[in-house]
């Protein structure tokens, strides 16, 4: 009998890689090095920006509730033109720095990003007046915007289209947490009022902003450019990681077709499944930033007081943590986005509907376990859903951004509706608002999954006929080959 010749440690990884798919947790050994180890090092410091990010963009909700708005004797309108002002170069920003981040590099761009932004926020405690704090926010804004687009793009280029949204989820998830852990955060801070002559909601900047410039810094050193980049990784095994992500469709097969070209930049706006996932972006913008700019006030309209309302802030979004994960662990194991995302706007529905209809005070703060658990297991899907669904990298890179944008135009709406054109408690007008996002997010989400579904049929008929050679070259997501996720 013949006897097989043991394996070298460089072909025992290719064998071990090769029974899974990259980027599911398996044992892979790399010379030394644990391929799912370095990817999950990936993940947990894009989670630590994201989190980071929705922290230091939301953190002004609390600070108001700690007093902000009463010692810079800000109006309810004045408080909402300073929300507004972050948003506005957030959509500046967006699409040049997802453009920018191939050129650049990701390993430069994003902590660079981050430590600025950090730096603004820790200026936050330093205002005492409402002109200082529209530069703050506005700078806050620049720095910060392209932030969530460019880490999407980052991640849709290590993993395959089946086990994105998954990743996603623990990077998204990171705004539940983040939610939660701002109420406890806040609380714990408001007991150094006083210190050095500084307010309690100015310690929550200064405190919050330089955890973000240390680690800014120290992501400098930790995030890889790409896989290619990878210095963990042989040459062979760089290349085994491409050829699988190529063929999944994660990256092109043609390495040129991922170089610059204003026409892939336009050719996203020729594809329907963008224009609806950018309807879906919109709506989720709107119901996104009204939460999470507003969650503290509506808890005190309801109620509670001082560090009591920072508290209760925590147990919705604590629940949104858990849901987001579980919903993005079902959308990735059946490959059903649309479905998931419909779900989710089912959950805010039935959330805004109890909050307006209801007059009891624990139906009202139970609805908001619906609606931010709803809110933000949907971030994930839809995201994945655009990543999924666009090819070529620069037409990939534009429909992220400006889903990106569309959600931050949908905030800027957002910023006006609680409070200055809804007062409290009951929000009414703002609760409407709301409700009606929450179905058109839904609609779009089904007429999406329609049209997807019903492309996949017609590309299917092509591919049996066999004819891939009779393409044309250039057509990214709209090949016969390649088969939309619904």
């Amino acid at each position: 009998m013949e006897q097989k010749s043991p394996l070298e440690p460089s072909e025992k990884a290719i064998v071990l890689a090769s029974s899974s798919t990259i980027g599911v947790d398996a044992d892979v050994q790399l010379e030394g090095v644990h391929l799912t180890d370095i990817l999950n090092s990936v993940i947990a410091t894009l989670t630590v920006f994201y989190l980071l990010s929705w922290l230091d963009r939301t953190n002004l909700g609390n600070a108001r509730v700690a007093g902000l708005q009463k010692d810079l004797r800000l109006t309810d309108n004045q408080y909402s033109i300073s929300l507004t002002v972050t948003l506005v170069p957030y959509l500046c920003a967006e699409l040049p720095v997802n453009l920018l981040l191939k050129i650049v590099g990701p390993n430069v761009l994003l902590p660079t990003l981050m430590t600025l932004w950090g730096i603004v926020t820790t200026l936050h405690g330093t205002v005492n007046s409402f002109g200082g704090l529209l530069a703050c926010r506005f700078f806050l804004g620049l720095f910060e915007g392209g932030m969530l687009p460019a880490i999407v793009l980052y991640m849709s280029l290590f993993y395959p289209r089946s086990k994105l949204q998954q990743r996603l989820s623990m990077i998204f998830s990171a705004s539940s947490l983040a939610g939660a852990f701002s109420g406890l955060l806040a609380a714990a801070i408001l007991h150094m009022d006083g210190i050095g002559g500084k307010r309690g909601w100015a310690w929550i900047f200064i405190l919050e902003g330089l955890f973000t410039v240390i680690f800014g810094i120290i992501s400098f050193f930790i995030i890889p450019e790409s896989v290619g980049q990878c210095t963990l990784l042989s040459a062979g095994e760089k290349e085994y990681v491409l050829k699988r992500l190529r063929e999944d469709g994660a990256i092109s097969q043609d390495a040129s077709a991922d170089s610059f070209a204003w026409k892939e930049v336009f050719q996203a706006f020729r594809l329907p499944h963008v224009w609806f996932t950018l309807c879906i972006f919109f709506f989720n913008g709107i119901i996104l930033y009204s939460l999470g700019y507003f969650t503290p006030s509506i808890v005190q309209a309801l109620g509670w007081n001082g560090i009591q309302a920072q508290l209760m802030t925590v147990p919705p979004y604590a629940v949104g943590f858990v849901v987001t994960n579980v919903g993005s662990y079902i959308a990735d194991h059946y490959q059903r986005r649309g479905v998931v995302i419909i779900i989710c706007a089912a959950c805010l529905t039935a959330g805004f509907s109890m909050f307006l209809r209801s007059h009891n005070t624990s139906v009202q703060y139970g609805s908001l376990f619906l609606t931010i658990s709803g809110i933000n297991a949907a971030a994930p899907a839809i995201t994945s859903w655009i990543a999924n669904n666009t090819t070529p990298h620069v037409r990939r890179a534009s429909a992220i951004a400006c889903a990106c944008v569309m959600t931050n135009t949908g905030g800027i709406l957002a910023t006006w509706l609680l409070g200055s054109l809804s007062p409290p408690p009951r929000y009414t007008d703002a609760t409407i608002v709301l409700l009606v996002s929450s179905i058109g997010f839904g609609v779009a989400a089904a007429l999406n999954l329609v049209y997807l579904w019903n492309q996949n049929k017609r590309k299917a008929k092509i591919r049996a006929m066999g004819i891939k050679e009779e393409e044309p070259e250039g057509l990214g997501d709209r090949s016969a080959w390649f088969t939309y996720i619904l």
